[in-house]
């Protein structure tokens, strides 16, 4: 089993990864390592996915799994959760309690202070990002922003994802930088959109100037990651962070 591992100096009981394709029993266009349980695929081969996960990362029981729903909720991790909360993120200042969210385009962002007290993930597509859930996110972890590292997890990449002019005007009129995040597209009236250029645009207007990551597209690399961009029907990789004290 594969996955990234992001290469950030955060402190070493800090523990985070993003799964790829690779390790699952998922087939068809699930095949691998799906840990969606909503987009159609087996249970029974979502389970085993994510049993595997578990113990060939070492991630502490029980997973704390969002159902996600583009908005911008910060759910604080309890081993007491029974069901999947409706938010786009979540925080956890214990040990051995993992922050989750899935994506298959959208832009996970994994997030700790420096003295590894505290660790979060968010889920940002557009439209989460565009609401907040960034800036969220580092409210709801309760440091300083100078004092956190973030890292942004694999998705689109900026020749791929291609937006409509609304998209674009949408972040422009919050933040005017965000308009050197678009170039215009061979298709008339479209945009392809930098996503990782807008959320480091977001994180540092927030103050969060520690930023890594950035370089991978879900929809162009087949092998490595599902994108729902591409094929639609698809599974979803998860990126996960957690405090091992």
């Amino acid at each position: 089993m594969r996955w990234i591992e992001p290469n950030w100096p955060a402190p070493a009981h800090v523990k985070a990864l993003s799964t790829t394709r690779d390790g699952g029993v998922s087939i068809g266009p699930f095949a691998g390592l799906n840990l969606g349980s909503h987009v159609g695929d087996a249970l029974s081969q979502v389970e085993t996915n994510r049993t595997r996960l578990q113990q060939a990362a070492q991630i502490p029981s029980p997973l704390h799994w969002l159902n996600q729903v583009h908005g911008t909720v910060v759910h604080p991790l309890s081993n007491h959760d029974e069901q999947a909360p409706d938010a786009d993120a979540a925080c956890a200042h214990q040990a051995r309690q993992a922050c989750i969210v899935m994506t298959a385009d959208c832009l996970p962002v994994l997030f700790c202070d420096r003295a590894g007290s505290v660790v979060a993930a968010a889920h940002a597509g557009w439209r989460g990002l565009k609401e907040g859930v960034l800036e969220a996110s580092i409210a709801a972890m309760g440091c300083e922003p100078s004092e956190i590292l973030a890292w942004l997890g694999p998705a689109i990449g900026p020749t791929a994802f291609e937006v409509g002019g609304e998209v674009r005007e949408a972040f422009m009129v919050e933040q005017a930088e965000a308009a050197a995040a678009f170039v215009p597209s061979l298709n008339e009236g479209k945009w392809l959109a930098d996503i990782y250029q807008l959320a480091r645009l977001r994180l540092a207007r927030a103050g969060v100037n520690a930023v890594y990551g950035g370089e991978y597209c879900t929809f162009s690399d087949r092998e490595q990651f599902y994108s729902y961009r591409r094929d639609g029907q698809t599974g979803r990789m998860a990126s996960l962070i957690w405090l091992t004290r």
